[in-house]
C-alpha cells in the first residue's frame, strides 16, 4: 500500500518560495546569492548532476571537430585536389547520427524514468554510453572504407541514444527539485556544462594534433570514457526525485529524499505536501500519463511550447557553431587557427552562460529570448554580407561574428530556452514532456546536421560565409514564433502555471495575471449563485 503518513498543510507556500504570494510573481528582487545560501544542498546535487551534460557537450564537439583532424580525414575521407576532405554525405550522416539517437533516447528516457525512476535511468544511460565510445574507438580497424565509416556512424548513433536518455533525466530532475527562485539560474547549467564539455573536448583535440597518426583521434575517443563513468557513480549517491516518489505513492521515501535536498531551516514536509497537492489536482483531470496525454486538452499547448523551446537553439545556429572549426576551414582558415578560434569562441560562450545565471534571475525568459535572438539575426545577416567578398578580412570577420553570436545567445536565448521547456510542462506529464522536447531537439539537430554541410561544404553548395543569410532566416522565424507563442513564467509556482494554462490566457497576459483577483471573482460568483 502507498505511504500516506504526511498530513496536508495549509502554509506550504511560504516554505517553498518565501518571496512569492498568491498575487503573482514577486516584484522585489531577491539576489541570487541569497537563494544559493538558502538551498545549498539542492545546488550541490544539481551541480553534480550536470556532469552528465558534460558528456553531451564533449561528444558534440568531438564528432564535430575530429573531422577537422588531418589523420582522421586521411583515414575516413577522400582526396579532393591537394587535400583530404570528408564527403558531404558522410559528414552529414555523422553529424545527424547523434541527434537521431537523441530522439530515440529521449522518448525511451521519458517513458522509462516514469517507470524505474530518475536514478535508474541515469545509471543505464551512462553505462550504455561507455559501450558506444568503444564502438567509435575501434571504428578505424576495418580495412574497407565503407565499413569504417559505417561503424563510426553506428557508434555515434548509439552514443546519441545514451545522451538522449541522460539529458531527458537531467532536465526532468532539475525542474522537479528546484525552488522557484533557483529554477532559471540552475537550469542554465545545461548550456554552461554543454559549453564546458565542448571546451574540454576542443582542448583535447587541439593537444592531440601533435600526433600525426591514428593516435590523435583515438585519444579523443578514449577520453570520453571518464565522462561516461561519472553519471553512473552519481546515480548511486543522488536522492531520488520527491515528485516521482509522490506520484508512486511513496510519501515516506519522498519526505526522506526531500530532507536530503533541504537544510534544517526548510519545512520538507510542507514541500512534499505541495507536490502532492499539485499532482492530485492534475490527476483529477486525467488519471493516465501517456505520451498521447501530452497532446490532449490544455496539455497540447504546453507540449507545443516545450517542443518549440527545445528547437530554439538550432534556430540561432547552435549546430553551425558546434562545427565551427571545420566550417572555418571551409571559409579559408588554417586547421590550427580554426581550432584555436573554436576554443576561444567556446570560452567566451562559457563566460556568457555563467553571467546568464544572474541575467535569468533579473530578466524574464520571454524578454531575453526576443532580444538575444533578434540580435543574432542581425549578426548573421552581417556575416552573410561579408561572405559576398573574398580575402583575409572576410575570414576573420566571419570568425569574430560567430564568437559574438555565441556570447549573445549564451546570455539569453540558449539558457532561457531550456528554462522555458522545463517550466511549461505539468508535474504529472513532466518526464514525458521533456522526452518530447529532447525528441524535437534531436529532430532539429539532425535536420541542421544534414542540410548545413550541403549548404557550406566545398563539394556542394559552397556558400561558405554566405551561410549567414540562411541562419539569419531561421533566427528571424524564431523571433516571430517566440513573440506569438512563448509566455512569461518567471517567478511562477507550478500551481500558478497550471492555473494560467487552464484559463487559456493569451501569451502576453501571463506576465500580468494575478491569481488573487481570479479567486476573488470566483468567490463572488459562487456567493451570488446562478443567475436566472
Amino acid at each position: 500500500m502507498p505511504d500516506t503518513d504526511i498530513k496536508p498543510t495549509e502554509d506550504f507556500v511560504e516554505n517553498v518560495s518565501p518571496t512569492e504570494s498568491n498575487n503573482g510573481p514577486q516584484e522585489a528582487h531577491v539576489p541570487l546569492w541569497q537563494s544559493m545560501k538558502k538551498w545549498p544542498k539542492v545546488i550541490a546535487y544539481n551541480l553534480a548532476l550536470s556532469s552528465a551534460i558534460l558528456l553531451y557537450g564533449y561528444d558534440l564537439v568531438i564528432v564535430g571537430t575530429v573531422s577537422a583532424m588531418p589523420a582522421f580525414q586521411h583515414r575516413f575521407g577522400e582526396r579532393l585536389g591537394a587535400k583530404y576532405i570528408i564527403p558531404s554525405m558522410w559528414l552529414s550522416l555523422w553529424n545527424a547520427a547523434s541527434p537521431i539517437g537523441m530522439m530515440i533516447g529521449a522518448i525511451f528516457g521519458g517513458h522509462f524514468q516514469d517507470r524505474g525512476g530518475r536514478r535508474l535511468a541515469l545509471a543505464i544511460g551512462s553505462f550504455l554510453s561507455a559501450i558506444a565510445v568503444a564502438m567509435c574507438y575501434v571504428a578505424d580497424l576495418p580495412d574497407d572504407m565503407d565499413s569504417r565509416r559505417g561503424l563510426f556512424l553506428a557508434g555515434k548513433l548509439f552514443q546519441g541514444i545514451c545522451i538522449g536518455i541522460l539529458l531527458c533525466v537531467v532536465q526532468t530532475y532539475m525542474s522537479e527539485v528546484l525552488p522557484v527562485l533557483l529554477r532559471g539560474p540552475i537550469i542554465a547549467f545545461l548550456p554552461i556544462f554543454t559549453l564546458l564539455g565542448q571546451l574540454l573536448g576542443s582542448i583535447v583535440v587541439y593537444t592531440s594534433l601533435k600526433h600525426k597518426d591514428a593516435t590523435s583521434y583515438r585519444i579523443c575517443f578514449a577520453s570520453q570514457w571518464p565522462f561516461s563513468a561519472v553519471p553512473f557513480v552519481l546515480a548511486a549517491m543522488l536522492p531520488e526525485s520527491p515528485t516521482w516518489l509522490v506520484r508512486r505513492g511513496n510519501l515516506t521515501k519522498a519526505l526522506k529524499a526531500q530532507r536530503r535536498l533541504d537544510t534544517r531551516s526548510i519545512d520538507s514536509a510542507a514541500i512534499v505536501d505541495e507536490i502532492r497537492t499539485s499532482i492530485l489536482v492534475e490527476e483529477e483531470e486525467r488519471k493516465t500519463q501517456t505520451y498521447m496525454d501530452c497532446f490532449r486538452g490544455i496539455h497540447r499547448r504546453r507540449t507545443l511550447i516545450v517542443a518549440f523551446a527545445s528547437a530554439l537553439p538550432q534556430l540561432f545556429g547552435l549546430q553551425l557553431l558546434a562545427n565551427a572549426s571545420y566550417f572555418m576551414q571551409i571559409v579559408g582558415m588554417g586547421s590550427s587557427n580554426s581550432l584555436i578560434f573554436l576554443i576561444l569562441g567556446i570560452g567566451l560562450g562559457l563566460i556568457a552562460n555563467i553571467v546568464s545565471l544572474w541575467v535569468l534571475n533579473d530578466f524574464g525568459r520571454r524578454f531575453l529570448c526576443l532580444v538575444t535572438l533578434g540580435t543574432a539575426t542581425v549578426l548573421w545577416i552581417a556575416m552573410g554580407i561579408a561572405g559576398c567578398f573574398t580575402g583575409v578580412v572576410t575570414i576573420w570577420y566571419t570568425a569574430v561574428t560567430m564568437m559574438i553570436v555565441t556570447m549573445v545567445c549564451g546570455l539569453g536565448i540558449w539558457p532561457a530556452s531550456h528554462v522555458v521547456a522545463a517550466e511549461t510542462s505539468s508535474l504529472q506529464l513532466r518526464a514525458k514532456s521533456q522526452g518530447i522536447g529532447w525528441f524535437v531537439s534531436g529532430i532539429a539537430s539532425g535536420v541542421f546536421s544534414i542540410i548545413l554541410p550541403y549548404i557550406y561544404n566545398a563539394d556542394k553548395g559552397n556558400l561558405r560565409a554566405k551561410t549567414g543569410f540562411v541562419m539569419a532566416g531561421f533566427a528571424a522565424v524564431g523571433v516571430v514564433a517566440t513573440w506569438l507563442a512563448v509566455p512569461e513564467m518567471k517567478g511562477r509556482s507550478p500551481m500558478e502555471i497550471d492555473r494560467m494554462f487552464a484559463l487559456r490566457l493569451p501569451t502576453r497576459s501571463f506576465k500580468t495575471w494575478r491569481s488573487d483577483v481570479v479567486l476573488e471573482k470566483e468567490m463572488v460568483a459562487g456567493d451570488q449563485g446562478p443567475r436566472a
